[in-house]
């Protein structure tokens, strides 16, 4: 008889997805950006805050819900995903609102952010400092570094590091979207193959009643 499945699956261990550390440095990020420049009373920094947040624990929750539910797994992590959906739209919002540009996604320094592959808050905000200085250094200001460095015609200044570290935030929600997309596949292919645990449940104790 060949040997049965156990009932509730292997689960856990959120803490070794890559979307996971990535979701954790946007909060811890996006917490520092919000004490920096936004009103700590206002309504936009606790929702930026909590929105942050959000992916982080639903992404842990979900990937705990697993064992049991792979719905509800496909459930948390489509929650993760919409609310750092909701953070890049706060994110964009800010530099709107401020005349500051939103980085396409060409801009080189987007990819020497996820290159560096920053692992705390500290390593973003290094590399916030390393662009600004290249600005300075080239004459380019924040807006016109996606230009070739000698057309140029400003030189950084201390208002264009909110604009580097909105889109600093912005480049890791990206990154950390497309990994979600991508775990969101493959849960529902999960799901299609091995159902829930109640049909899992279901099968269990009809083959009890059967067996000899």
């Amino acid at each position: 008889m060949p040997e049965r499945k156990p009932l509730i699956r292997k689960h856990g261990g959120y803490r070794k997805l890559k979307s996971f550390h990535i979701a954790q440095l946007i909060y811890d990020v996006t917490v520092r950006f919000c004490d920096r420049y936004i009103d700590r009373h206002s309504r936009t920094h606790d929702q930026m805050v909590q929105a942050a947040r959000s992916g982080v624990q639903n992404i842990a929750e979900g990937s705990q819900a697993s064992g049991t539910s792979k719905k509800m797994e496909l459930k948390l992590t489509n929650v993760a995903r919409a609310s750092l959906e909701e953070l890049r739209l706060d994110y964009e919002d800010f530099l709107r609102q401020r005349g500051l540009p939103v980085w396409p996604r060409e801009d080189p320094r987007r990819q020497t952010l996820i290159d560096r592959r920053p692992a705390t808050a500290d390593d973003v905000a290094e590399w916030i400092r390393s662009v600004h200085e290249a600005c300075g250094r080239s004459g380019l200001s924040g807006q016109s570094g996606q230009q070739q460095l000698s057309t140029a015609s400003t030189k950084s200044t201390p208002s264009t590091y909110p604009e580097i570290s909105a889109n600093a935030a912005l480049t890791l929600i990206a990154v950390v979207s497309a990994l979600l997309s991508r775990q969101l596949n493959a849960q529902a292919d999960a799901f299609g193959q091995e159902g829930d645990f109640t049909g899992r449940l279901y099968h269990h104790r009809k083959a009890n009643r059967d067996a000899p």
